[in-house]
C-alpha cells in the first residue's frame, strides 16, 4: 500500500532533492508558502518551503525500492527510528494539499503580535518614544495605533518592527 513518508533534506536543498526523487519515479510533495523578505530598503516576495528541510515522498514500502531515497542527492535521510521508516498518518498530507490556493501555495495567517488595547511604544522614526494603544495588525507587516496627538486621538500606521510593549 502506497503511503506518504517524510524526507529530511540538506539545508536549502528541498527543491533539488524533490527533483532528483521525481527523476527516480517517486511521487513527492513540497508544500510552499509566500514570504516577504526585507533587504536594503526593498521588500521581495519569495516562495519558501512550509516546513524548511522537509518534504513528503510517497511509496509502497513492500514493492518500491525506497532505500534509494536515502542516497538521493539533497536528501539527508528518511524520517524514522533506526532502520524503520515512519509513515505519515493517513489524511495529513491530503489535508495540507486541500489548503493550497490556486497558485499552489499554503496561506499562513499570522496572529497579531499584540493584544487589542495593549499600550505600545514607538522605538524608531519621527514618532519615536511616543506611546499608543494597539488597534490592529495589517497584512503588510504594519500595525495601527491610536495616538494622542495635537489634543485628539489619531490612528497611525507604523511598521511592526518599530514598536514594542510599553512598560
Amino acid at each position: 500500500m502506497r503511503r506518504w513518508y517524510v524526507v529530511y533534506t540538506r539545508p536549502g536543498m528541498e527543491r533539488m532533492a524533490q527533483g532528483h526523487l521525481e527523476q527516480q519515479g517517486f511521487t513527492t510533495y513540497l508544500p510552499r508558502r509566500r514570504k516577504e523578505r526585507r533587504h536594503a530598503r526593498r521588500i521581495d516576495s519569495i516562495l519558501v518551503p512550509l516546513f524548511p528541510r522537509y518534504l513528503f515522498v510517497a511509496f509502497d514500502i513492500e514493492k518500491d525500492a525506497w532505500r534509494s531515497v536515502n542516497g538521493t542527492y539533497g536528501v539527508s535521510y528518511l524520517v524514522g527510528a533506526g532502520d524503520t521508516v515512519s509513515a505519515v498518518p493517513e489524511g495529513i498530507v491530503e489535508s495540507i494539499q486541500q489548503r493550497e490556493t490556486e497558485e499552489g501555495l499554503i496561506e499562513i495567517v499570522e496572529a497579531p503580535p499584540f493584544a487589542p488595547g495593549e499600550v505600545l511604544e514607538i522605538t524608531r522614526g519621527a514618532l519615536a518614544a511616543r506611546t499608543g494603544i494597539f488597534k490592529c495588525a495589517n497584512d503588510n507587516q504594519r500595525v495601527t495605533l491610536l495616538l494622542s496627538l495635537l489634543g485628539r486621538e489619531m490612528e497611525v500606521n507604523v511598521p511592526v518592527n518599530t514598536v514594542r510593549s510599553y512598560g
